[in-house]
């Protein structure tokens, strides 16, 4: 559990509906390895599981913004919520007929599907076989899953952790905004409440009238709190007793029966999983999550299913599942984890944390109203609409960039005809395409045009498009010039005329010194691609080279090596190439692919190079449309460009071979490559992607350096978490202190290679099994503020910061 953050998830949580921004970014950090460890138990991508993480992030976000979401428990949500995504993406899970997955604590007879009479249950586990798994409608039927749901927000926060995750009251005291020594106290009142709700349950479900006075005495018995005479009672009643019998077991083991049942309630059959992937994430223990089911006596859990068959099923069919062989899919809807408690324990009272807790006195039952509903906005009766304009990244001095147009109609009827009048500021200039249409100059729109039309216009351009349905967006990205000595000063202005209706923006940012402009942007349901190769390295003969390519070893740098090309294609006519697999996202399509590539050079004599995408026979000649060379401590170096979109066709996905970029062998040398690709993905939500080039040296400290400082403008909604990729040239896996971030928040930690967040640029790409020396291609994901600024800085290292893609959640 991290987040610099000293606040406790409820404040953050305030915090966040209040309009906080770095209040959702502090709950990202705390939370964004319990939503990895948890997609990667339902999904089997790497890609995808970033996918799932980002858009339930963004979900949640929508719906604590609506007043909705968690009070204090934002955890277990989430984790209900990723699996919800999961689902909807992939609809992987199955359901019992009838079973609508939503917590409703009322106690009702099983639906049909799965086990359900006692007797059959008990023969079933006696026997050692395996029983059906329970979905969330069952499973909140166990008497052990209503106790909890049961518990105020707060008491099922820190049993979830410290019960079902076995997490040290420690590290669960930043998330209730408390000390170790509060977190262990409220831990302790917690359980006892706990087991008192379950105890009033059993009470009132016990069908004897000989159970009750026992049943009233179980908790004090399992503490030991009896004397000598009592004690011997309920001896002698349990013995007989198969009900009570299994409420004592449980009320003796309360961690077990929430890991085995209320446990799968939010994650689902993968608990196992999902603990252990928990565990290797945050560099602690595994749950032993079914470990003593293993050890427990069978009359012990026949009696156990006879009493709580829901349970019963759950400890079964859950150990069942995770020693079978195979991948195990998840089931059913995912529980809403705002539910309407039957039973609330009487309410906690506020302890200093020096304070030795004390078992409360047996609360009387307290009905509970329902959660109040979340504010609905109601959105206008007519067309309304709300207009930004912004440039991508920035508009930097004699480099081409992009000005993204979006709008949104918040009405409930279509507006009328679309007119923008785009200004751009002095020095800035739209480009147009050089193709007329009736006499007139066309300006073509970049990415998805999505119906506009382009004309010059006075001062910069006039776009239509048909009217905008009520709740629908539309986005208009279009490319500009900036001269030399563009003036630094106000951004571009729209206006916007539809029917009666009128609106305008202005930028709130203009021309730049300094910034990575952007190469292309899109909006729809798209997602980024990156791979990448390298084509130099250490010698394959020479001692340690092995090591070395595995990023091990004391010489895993281009710098302590004498690099050559290597030439995996075998075609003689090729001297150097290199590969990597592209994967496309499920029913997706290319929308744009752009080739870079960097070597050891002057920028003049890196015009081109050679290409091979998936189902051609040969390689194709393909000239850069931009190089931008940089002076490094070998000499010169360069990075080069190609949109490469039709040359990919319809067949973007497969194997890419790239060969003979201009290169120099030799020490501290590096030359390599990167495909960056945007596809639409039907699961995806609404998204902005935009790829920024920038090609900029960063030293460390001692060489005179600074770090790198990148503007990310143009993405409109704060607060929401994004993928950002970066492609790297002359990174050393042996030099630690490389550190990337959002603004000068906490370092990132990369997706791939050695996941440092101190030495990102380690010589990795994703999908490659070996090192890329000089070549890094990274992931990084993080909640982007207001006027986010991506900052890349190293102590010891010397790098060329090359692309930057930034893929992020959008409302639409």
């Amino acid at each position: 559990m991290s987040g610099d953050s000293r606040q406790s998830d409820a404040e953050l949580l305030r915090a966040v509906r209040a309009g906080g921004t770095m209040a959702y970014g502090a709950l990202y950090e705390r939370h964004v390895a319990a939503a990895r460890a948890l997609a990667a138990q339902l999904v089997h991508d790497e890609a995808e599981v970033e996918d799932v993480v980002a858009e339930t992030f963004g979900a949640v976000l929508d719906q604590v913004r609506r007043g909705g979401g968690p009070e204090a428990a934002f955890r277990p949500y989430l984790l209900s919520a990723v699996r919800r995504t999961c689902h909807e993406r992939t609809g992987a899970w199955p359901s019992e007929p009838g079973e609508r997955g939503e917590p409703s604590a009322s106690g009702e007879p099983g639906e049909p599907g799965g086990p359900s009479e006692p007797d059959e249950l008990g023969e079933l586990v006696e026997r050692g076989e395996p029983v059906a798994d329970a979905g969330p409608a069952r499973l909140e039927r166990a008497p052990i899953a209503r106790a909890f749901l049961s518990l105020p927000e707060r008491w099922r926060l820190v049993l979830w952790h410290t019960e079902v995750e076995n997490a040290r009251p420690a590290a669960v005291a930043p998330l209730l905004g408390m000390s170790a020594g509060g977190a262990a106290a409220l831990a302790s009142r917690a359980r006892e409440g706990l087991r008192q709700a379950y105890l009033h349950m059993h009470l009132a479900g016990a069908s004897r009238q000989e159970c009750r006075p026992v049943a009233a005495k179980l908790g004090a018995y399992a503490r030991g709190g009896l004397g000598r005479r009592e004690s011997r009672l309920v001896d002698e009643h349990i013995a007989d007793c198969t009900d009570c019998r299994a409420v004592y077991h449980e009320l003796n083991d309360l961690g077990q029966g929430l890991r085995v049942v209320v446990g799968p309630l939010y994650t689902g059959p993968v608990l196992a999983g999902y603990l252990a992937a928990l565990a290797r994430a945050e560099g602690g223990r595994a749950v032993p999550v079914l470990g003593r089911i293993d050890r427990t006596p069978k009359p012990w859990l026949v009696a156990f299913a006879v009493s709580a068959p829901v349970a019963a099923a759950v400890v079964a069919g859950a150990y069942f599942l995770v020693s079978a062989e195979g991948p195990v899919r998840p089931f059913a809807r995912p529980p809403a984890i705002t539910p309407t408690p039957t039973i609330m324990p009487a309410p906690e009272r506020q302890e200093p944390p020096s304070a030795r807790p004390s078992p409360p006195r047996r609360p009387e039952p307290t009905p509970v109203p329902p959660p109040p509903a979340a504010p609905e906005r109601r959105p206008a009766a007519g067309a309304r609409l709300v207009a930004s304009i912004d440039p991508l990244g920035a508009l930097v001095r004699a480099q081409p960039g992009i000005v993204a147009v979006r709008l949104r109609n918040e009405g409930r009827r279509a507006s009328g005809e679309l007119t923008a009048l785009i200004e751009m500021p002095p020095g800035v200039s739209l480009l147009a395409s050089g193709r007329r249409g009736a006499g007139a100059a066309v300006i073509e729109p970049v990415g998805t045009v999505d119906g506009w039309s382009c004309r010059p216009g006075a001062g910069g351009a006039r776009c239509t498009r048909r009217p905008l349905p009520g709740g629908a967006a539309t986005a208009l990205f279009l490319r500009v010039a900036v001269a030399p000595r563009a003036p630094e000063g106000p951004g571009p202005v729209v206006r916007v005329a539809a029917g009666r209706v009128r609106v305008s923006a202005r930028a709130e940012s203009g021309v730049r010194t300094a910034g990575a402009p952007a190469r292309f942007a899109t909006d729809g349901r798209v997602a980024t691609r990156v791979i990448g190769g390298t084509l130099l390295s250490c010698p394959a003969d020479a001692r340690g080279c092995a090591a070395a390519r595995r990023r091990a070893g004391a010489r895993p740098d281009n710098d302590l090596w004498h690099m050559r090309a290597v030439d995996r294609d075998r075609d003689r006519t090729t001297e150097s190439s290199s590969s990597a697999r592209l994967a496309l996202p499920r029913g997706g399509r290319l929308v744009w692919a752009g080739l870079y590539w960097s070597g050891g050079g002057s920028a003049g004599t890196a015009a081109a190079v050679k290409v091979r995408p998936p189902g051609r026979s040969g390689y194709v000649r393909v000239r850069a449309a931009e190089v931008n060379g940089a002076d490094l401590p070998a000499g010169h170096g360069y990075q080069a460009f190609a949109d490469v979109t039709r040359l990919a066709g319809a067949g973007a996905e497969g194997t890419w071979w790239v060969a003979d970029p201009q290169l120099r062998e030799g020490v501290s040398r590096h030359a390599g490559w990167s495909l960056v690709v945007i596809a639409t993905d039907p699961r995806r939500p609404y998204s902005q992607a935009v790829v920024l080039d920038t090609t900029t040296p960063v030293h460390h400290p001692t060489d005179g350096g600074t770090a790198l400082e990148m503007p990310l403008a143009g993405l409109t909604p704060a607060a929401a978490p994004a993928r950002v990729d970066l492609v790297v040239w002359e990174g050393d896996a042996g030099l630690a202190g490389d550190r990337v971030s959002v603004g000068r928040g906490t370092p990132l930690r990369p997706a791939g290679g050695g996941r440092d967040p101190a030495n990102p640029f380690d010589g990795s790409v994703p999908g490659s099994a070996d090192g890329t020396f000089g070549v890094d291609v990274d992931a990084f994901h993080s909640v982007l503020g207001r006027d986010p600024v991506l900052r890349v800085a190293t102590r010891r290292d010397v790098l060329l910061c090359g692309v930057v893609v930034v893929n992020v959640h959008a409302r639409s």
